[in-house]
C-alpha cells in the first residue's frame, strides 16, 4: 500500500524531499526567566579600559593564593586517591565538621550532620527551589532582591511576591499581612549587607520575622554570603538563632567572598528532613561537589587562620567603600540618595525621579565606566532610577576615576 502525502511523517514527503522537521521548542521557563543582566553587562564591558562597578567580584589581589595552593598541594600529595574519587552527596565530613564548628563558636550550635555542601550557595537556592516549591506556589522576597535568587525561583515556577522594605530592610508588619493573605511557602532574605542594597536588618526585625514564621507557618531561607565582611558596627545574630525560627530556617553560606569564588563551595544548614530532600535533588544535579575542592578547603581551614584573613580583606574593602562614598555625591545628580553599608560589597543609589538608569547605561559605558541598573532586582514594580555599584574589585584610585567618568556621563 502506498503512503499518501497526508500520511507521510511531518516535514517529509514519501521521498523525504522537504527536509528535516524542526526540533521541539525549549521549555517555556527559559524564555520566561531570561538571563542575568549583570552577566550581560560584564560581557559588554569586558574591555580593560572600562572601570566596571557592575560585577560582584571579590578583589583577586586579596586572595590567599599561597595558602590555597599549599592546601591543594598537601591534599593531592598526601591523599590523592581520596581527593580524585567520588564522594558522598552531603559532602566531605571533615569540611562539614569545620563549617559546623565555625557556626558553633559564633553562637549557633551546629553539628556536621546539620550541613550539606553545595557547589556554591547558588546551587543551594536551586536545590531548595526543587525541594520546596511547586509551580504556582507563592514565595516572598525582599524588594529589591538578589537577582540570581529571582532566577532560581522563577525556574521553579514560583509566584514571587515582594515584601515592602525600607532602608533597614523588611517591614515585619507588612510581612505578617502578606503571609496571612497569600499563605506563601517561604520567605527569602539576605539580612546582612544585602545584595543589591548593602542594608542590614536590625536585630528587632529579625526577632519579629522569626515570630511571624512561627505563628503563620513559614520557611525562612536566610542567605548569608557577605556577613563576615563587616567594616564597622556590631555583628547581628542570624535569624536562625532566634526563638521560633530554629526549626524552620535554612541558612546558606559560602566561601566565595571570604576564600575564593572559583572553589565553588557553599553550604546549607537546616532541619534534617529538608537536608535529605536537598541531598536527593543534588544527586540528580551533580552527584556531589568536587572532592578535591572540599578537601583543600578543609585543609586550608586546618592550616590557616581564615578569620585573620577575612579581617585583612574587610579592612581593605572598608577603604574601597570609603573611597566610593567620598566621591559618589559629586558623581550623581543633585537630589540623589544612597545607602551607607556597614560591610559587604555594594552601594545602592537612587537618582531623582524621572531618571532611567537602564536607558542611561549605553551612554555611561561610552565613558568607560559601568554600573548595574536597579530595575532587574525587583520582583514587583521596579524603580527605574536605582542602580547598584560594587566597590571591592577596583582600587581606591580607580574608584575615584570611575566616579569622575560616571559624573561626566550623567551630566551629558
Amino acid at each position: 500500500m502506498t503512503v499518501t502525502d497526508a500520511q507521510a511523517p511531518t516535514g517529509h514527503d514519501e521521498k523525504g524531499s522537504r527536509g528535516p522537521a524542526p526540533v521541539p521548542e525549549f521549555a517555556a521557563r527559559v524564555a520566561t526567566v531570561g538571563g542575568s543582566p549583570v552577566r550581560d553587562i560584564l560581557a559588554v564591558t569586558a574591555r580593560p579600559e572600562v572601570i566596571n562597578f557592575a560585577g560582584g567580584l571579590p578583589a583577586p589581589g586579596l586572595f590567599d593564593k599561597g595558602g590555597i595552593t599549599a592546601a591543594f598541594h598537601a591534599v593531592l600529595t598526601e591523599q590523592p586517591e581520596r581527593a580524585l574519587q567520588y564522594a558522598t552527596t552531603e559532602g566531605e565530613p571533615v569540611l562539614r565538621s569545620a563549617i559546623a564548628g565555625r557556626f558553633s563558636v559564633r553562637g549557633l550550635a551546629t553539628d556536621a550532620d546539620d550541613i550539606v555542601i553545595t557547589t556554591g550557595s547558588q546551587q543551594a537556592l536551586s536545590l531548595l527551589a526543587t525541594a520546596l516549591i511547586e509551580p504556582g506556589e507563592v514565595i516572598l522576597v525582599e524588594s529589591p532582591c538578589y537577582l540570581a535568587a529571582l532566577q532560581a525561583f522563577g525556574f521553579a515556577g514560583a509566584h514571587v511576591v515582594p515584601v515592602p522594605c525600607d532602608e533597614a530592610g523588611i517591614d515585619p508588619d507588612a510581612l505578617d499581612e502578606l503571609v496571612a493573605l497569600h499563605r506563601p511557602k517561604l520567605l527569602y532574605t539576605v539580612p546582612t549587607f544585602q545584595n543589591p542594597t548593602g542594608r542590614t536588618l536590625p536585630a528587632g526585625r529579625r526577632a519579629a520575622i522569626a515570630g511571624v514564621a512561627e505563628r503563620r507557618g513559614l520557611w525562612i531561607v536566610e542567605d548569608d554570603p557577605y556577613g563576615e565582611l563587616r567594616f564597622e558596627g556590631e555583628r547581628v545574630p542570624w535569624i536562625a538563632s532566634y526563638p521560633g525560627a530554629q526549626d524552620r530556617t535554612i541558612l546558606l553560606g559560602s566561601f566565595s567572598k571570604v576564600m575564593a569564588p572559583g572553589l565553588r563551595l557553599g553550604w546549607l544548614r537546616g532541619p534534617a528532613a529538608l537536608l535529605r530532600a536537598c541531598a536527593i535533588a543534588k544527586q540528580a544535579a551533580d552527584l556531589h561537589t568536587p572532592t578535591v575542592n572540599q578537601l583543600a578547603a578543609a585543609r586550608y581551614l586546618a592550616d590557616n587562620d581564615l578569620d585573620a584573613h577575612v579581617a585583612r580583606v574587610a579592612g581593605e574593602y572598608r577603604v574601597h567603600r570609603d573611597a566610593m562614598l567620598a566621591g559618589i555625591g559629586d558623581a550623581l545628580p543633585e537630589g540623589s540618595t544612597w545607602l551607607r553599608p556597614e560591610g559587604g560589597m555594594f552601594v545602592w543609589a537612587k537618582l531623582p525621579d524621572g531618571y532611567d538608569t537602564a536607558a542611561l547605561l549605553p551612554e555611561v559605558v561610552q565613558h568607560d565606566v559601568a554600573y548595574v541598573p536597579g530595575a532587574p532586582f525587583y520582583a514587583g514594580a521596579p524603580d527605574p532610577a536605582t542602580l547598584r555599584m560594587c566597590f571591592v574589585t577596583q582600587t581606591p584610585d580607580e574608584i575615584a576615576e570611575g566616579l569622575r567618568r560616571l559624573g561626566g556621563a550623567l551630566r551629558g
